[in-house]
């Protein structure tokens, strides 16, 4: 073989080992084709391997190419386009603002990339030259940002050169800049929020005040920033809360005059077969014989931030926090344990050695320095904790009040951060009644007649602590409020549940876990004043049982004080409220190591 047809050989293999990496950075599944093809798909630019003739080529190639498939995973031309400034000299800087998020994004996702990206950079900054540096014509703005963002956003580390050229305009940056940095950095994830900030940002900056371009754009920046104002929020709550992208459609059966219990557990998702539905259907309509619902109207489903100011929630969390220090030690060795093994797991996650799959780094190095060594490929193994969502539902009613709730909250928290740490997504979820003794639903009963066994009779507060893909530094204030003074109340856990389970089962994420802890029977007196004494205990049976027999969703419970076994398949009773950070996390941790058993 030729010498030019090994290096097309290699640079063929290069090609097909960069492709597999870039389809599942950028889970784009047509990357492959599209290369093939000769074609490049939206938000993708393929790389070029003509020019591969050394090792800093090769560097180069592989940092370019996780950066396009970050771009097409991460970047959203449509948010893009609607923040771009109207001034064109802000626009070249806006746009390498948007690369360095979404790079930011995935260096902190993989290893492998963060080293790609921070090795090709310190190699573009070692091969700058510039002869001469007497003032700021001497160096663009466009490459003095590069520079500046890198040192800020990438760490990347300046060499004496960089150092100078930056050194004309940082002051400039650091002006408009500096001050929005810790914003720009926690709001990475979200495009909307991080897109606009740089655009104002850019636009407020005094060296483009006078550019004869932004009087020309003046007008259609003014209409832009109008149409941006108003979608705003919007796309917010699309980049940052997605749990909480409208309640009237998670919850619409909240808002429907009569409760029905089959519409609520089964939304005849695309992907289940007919004969599925039909039987799911039958069996929850099956379950909603004996269980109604007097009114719904006076009901609510809110975030917890609604139920207190911030000064307040900051008070409560400060209180929460002091509760801490008697046993956080405890529980946190036991997070610890829990985040040793999962990640213990994710250690041993790959097979190494393969024909095929994605690329094995490690192994480049052999293959600069000698090209007839062939091409090594790993493979992820499948990991039962990866793709994985927990809900915690937890009992906020009167008797858990004082040590029980502080000590929920507390694991709540603490296994809120630990799961976060192994890329585990965690839901945290409340549920009481607006009132004692059934409330406005009840005057509403009265006002019809007091008809007879009339089913549940009290106002619903399900409360939202923690969104599954929120962060546990946005909602950390969120926990403190289960200390509020006079939230407990009653607790109807039948419709607590299927309202966890209606939240949960939406979620894409393979594997899902609901974890439910409570302090023993539903108990709401309005109710079980005029219907059976079973009434809610039937409910909240038959619930359990659907969701363990018939969906492939894992309920396990923890009763404090009490055994909830006769409720729930999987139960665990603890007497001691101390031991609940325990349980908790011992009971995750042999979920963990299971396999999930498929109904």
């Amino acid at each position: 073989m030729s010498n030019i047809n090994k290096s097309d050989n290699l640079k063929e293999k290069l090609k097909q080992a960069l492709t597999s990496t870039a389809r599942v950075i950028s889970d784009d599944l047509n990357v492959k084709k599209n290369l093939e093809n000769n074609k490049s798909s939206k938000n993708f630019d393929f790389f070029n391997l003509d020019n591969l003739n050394s090792k800093n080529d090769f560097i180069k190639a592989r940092a370019e190419s996780d950066s396009s498939a970050l771009k097409k995973k991460f970047s959203n031309n449509e948010i893009y386009k609607k923040n771009l400034p109207s001034n064109s000299s802000c626009k070249s800087l806006y746009s390498i603002a948007e690369k360095i998020r979404y790079e930011s994004l995935g260096a902190k996702m993989l290893k492998g990339i963060n080293k790609n990206l921070k090795e090709n950079y310190n190699q573009i900054i070692k091969l700058k030259r510039k002869d001469q540096l007497k003032n700021k014509e001497d160096v663009s703005v466009i490459e003095a940002f590069e520079l500046y963002m890198l040192k800020k956003f990438h760490g990347i580390e300046l060499n004496s050169l960089t150092n100078n050229m930056l050194n004309f305009w940082e002051k400039d940056f650091d002006q408009v800049i500096k001050k929005h940095i810790k914003f720009l950095k926690e709001n990475l994830e979200y495009q909307n929020k991080y897109s606009s900030k740089f655009s104002e940002i850019l636009q407020e900056m005094e060296i483009f005040q006078n550019e004869d371009d932004e009087e020309n754009n003046q007008e259609d920046g003014q209409d832009s920033q109008s149409n941006n104002d108003q979608e705003s929020d919007s796309e917010d709550k699309k980049d940052q809360n997605k749990e909480e992208e409208t309640e009237a459609n998670l919850d619409t059966d909240y808002n429907i005059e009569e409760y029905k219990l089959d519409e609520q557990l089964v939304d005849t998702d695309s992907d289940l077969q007919s004969n599925e539905q039909v039987f799911q259907k039958k069996n929850t309509k099956n379950l909603n014989i004996e269980y109604k619902i007097f009114t719904n109207q006076f009901d609510e489903i809110t975030k917890a931030e609604n139920l207190e100011n911030s000064e307040e929630s900051s008070k409560l969390r400060k209180t929460l926090d002091q509760q801490l220090i008697g046993f956080q030690d405890i529980i946190t060795k036991l997070a610890n344990k829990l985040q040793r093994q999962l990640m213990a797991k994710q250690n041993r996650s790959w097979e190494f050695d393969l024909e095929e799959g994605l690329l094995d780094s490690s192994k480049l190095p052999r293959i600069i320095m000698d090209p007839y060594n062939s091409l090594s490929f790993k493979k992820e193994k499948d990991l039962e904790f990866k793709d994985t969502v927990v809900t915690l539902l937890i009992d906020n009613s009167g008797s858990m009040r004082g040590r029980p709730i502080t000590i929920a909250a507390i694991c709540a928290d603490i296994l809120s951060r630990t799961l976060e740490r192994c890329s585990v997504k965690v839901e945290i979820l409340g549920f009481t009644t607006k009132n004692w003794k059934g409330g406005k639903s009840r005057e509403f009963w009265n006002q019809k007649g007091k008809p007879k066994t009339p089913g549940r009779l009290n106002d619903l507060r399900h409360i939202i602590y923690k969104g599954a893909d929120s962060h546990w530094r946005q909602c950390k204030n969120n926990l403190g409020l289960m200390l509020k003074e006079g939230l407990l109340k009653e607790n109807i856990d039948g419709e607590a549940i299927s309202w966890a389970f209606n939240r949960l089962k939406k979620r894409k994420e393979e594997r899902k876990i609901l974890m439910v802890i409570s302090d023993g029977a539903p108990v709401d007196d309005s109710t079980l004043s005029v219907n059976s004494g079973d009434f809610l205990e039937k409910h909240l049976k038959k619930m359990v049982k659907f969701i363990e027999d018939k969906t492939e969703i894992e309920i396990l419970a923890i009763g404090i004080g009490h055994d909830v076994s006769r409720y729930y398949g999987r139960a665990i009773k603890i007497t001691d409220v101390n031991e609940l950070g325990d349980v908790m996390i011992s009971q995750l941790s042999e979920l963990f190591q299971k396999k999930r058993s498929l109904h």
